[in-house]
């Protein structure tokens, strides 16, 4: 157990992984718990939630598990009263849902674009706006956004991710947005843009499609949810103190360096 995080109260929404394996969330909520803060685990599973949240208390950490949609108001409304009335304020959000649909422009449909940004953006939305109050009244905080390198630039594939791109390419505008805001109050948002992690949700495309995830890489390694947990570790601990409105890629080099043709 580390300190980093002593004394602070953190909600990790999309917690638990939805397979068997380490996604980021579940990175995040072990590594906060692990660093010392006291964690609500956000999930529309409960029995998913309850899962992780032995986990941490096994390992001598603190959490609650809480079942909600956080595309509904009072969902959102109650994971945020759940932080503040089982452990008494609130110091950290990361706003970690996410869901994507295949589809080209001309090819999705009205009711998978209002799903996908539904999840991935509103949910931000609804958390962060029901989050404020509680970090005033702790007197500051921050939030942590987690996007994708798909929101920050085009993804050239058959099956097509505009949804998906523009609910993370959204995620960046309504970080620096946040940030802007709320700077003056002690509350700091950023967003850590995630590169090509392995985890439980890409699994399923198999080892081929893995491996041509790896070889996009500059670095020419597989990132982990464990990459995404420090990384929100730091922007969730006073180290980042002076940090906001920050777009971070956690990417191995994905987005920073082009390979030269052969």
């Amino acid at each position: 157990m580390g300190g980093r995080l002593k004394g602070k109260v953190a909600i990790v929404t999309g917690a638990a992984s939805r397979e068997a394996g380490l996604g980021n969330g579940k990175a995040i909520a072990l590594l906060f718990a692990r660093e010392g803060a006291r964690v609500v685990l956000v999930n529309r599973s409960e029995d998913r939630a309850e899962v992780l949240r032995q986990e941490i208390i096994d390992e001598g950490g603190q959490a609650v598990a809480f079942a909600g949609d956080m595309t509904r108001p009072a969902d959102a409304e109650s994971a945020i009263a759940e932080a503040e009335s089982t452990f008494g304020r609130l110091d950290i959000l990361c706003n970690n849902i996410g869901i994507g649909a295949p589809g080209k422009v001309a090819d999705i449909t009205e009711g998978q674009w209002d799903e996908v940004l539904g999840t991935n953006l509103k949910s931000a939305m609804l958390c962060t706006r029901a989050a404020i109050p509680a970090m005033q009244r702790a007197g500051g905080g921050s939030v942590i956004n987690i996007s994708s390198v798909v929101g920050a630039g085009g993804l050239s594939s058959e099956r097509g991710a505009v949804a998906y791109a523009t609910s993370k390419a959204g995620m960046h505008g309504f970080t620096q947005s946040v940030a802007a805001d709320y700077a003056m109050e002690g509350i700091r948002c950023n967003c850590i843009i995630v590169g090509t992690v392995h985890t439980p949700m890409v699994a399923s495309r198999g080892s081929a499609f893995r491996e041509r995830r790896r070889q996009l890489v500059p670095l020419q390694t597989e990132g982990t949810g464990w990459d995404i947990g420090w990384g929100a570790v730091y922007l969730a601990s006073d180290e980042a103190r002076w940090i906001t409105g920050l777009l971070l890629p956690i990417d191995g080099g994905l987005m920073a360096i082009r390979p030269w043709p052969q």
